[in-house]
């Protein structure tokens, strides 16, 4: 009974762990196989070559040998400074983070018998939104027996795609649960 605990709690562990591994990069003495395929440190390709000269050609240079293509037969490794590669490859993941948009869904709720007012402050909310590059989800909430009459609520958001209909296309069609209909666009 313990032995079997122990053993599913090692598992959720792994299981956790998986999405945390980084692609591990196999460095001087990790590297096992050989030959290897040999690339200098100005990319020049020296051939086909056994690990033991490969690491007493980098250790001669002051500079690491790492595995770069595992997966190839033999595997290729290349003389470089694995300090400044890593960082390099730290750099690049933060620009591309940081050039990176997440589309966002944002939510505006309407009620059927709306006034003119407050429908034109909760468009431009929705245009807004969609200029940022977000889709919008329209929410029309109805309240008693105003579910009853729907297509009241159908004319508002069809009205709401009219005004933002240069900017904005139609992504999910009105749909009627429960007592709310939602309707999605996405910017065009």
């Amino acid at each position: 009974m313990r032995v079997r605990f122990v053993v599913s709690c090692w598992r959720r562990l792994e299981l956790a762990n998986q999405g945390n591994r980084e692609q591990r990069v196999r460095i001087n003495k990790q590297i096992r196989i050989s030959p290897v395929r040999l690339v200098d440190a100005d990319g020049t390709q020296v051939g086909v070559v056994p690990v033991d000269d490969a690491l007493k050609l980098a250790g001669e240079r002051g500079l690491d040998l790492v595995e770069v293509a595992a997966t190839a037969r033999p595997p290729v490794v290349k003389i470089m400074d694995y300090g400044k590669y890593k960082f390099q490859q730290a750099k690049a993941a933060r620009i591309a983070k940081k050039k990176q948009h997440v589309i966002h869904v944002k939510e505006v709720k309407y009620r059927p018998g709306i006034d003119d007012h407050d429908f034109e402050f909760k468009t431009r909310h929705a245009r807004r939104f969609l200029e940022e590059g977000n889709k919008v989800k329209l929410t029309m909430m109805f309240r008693g027996r105003q579910v009853t009459h729907s297509e009241l609520g159908r004319d508002v958001l069809y009205r709401v795609l009219e005004e933002v209909n240069d900017i904005a296309k139609v992504e999910a069609e009105p749909k009627l649960e429960g007592r709310n209909m939602t309707m999605v666009l996405a910017p065009k």
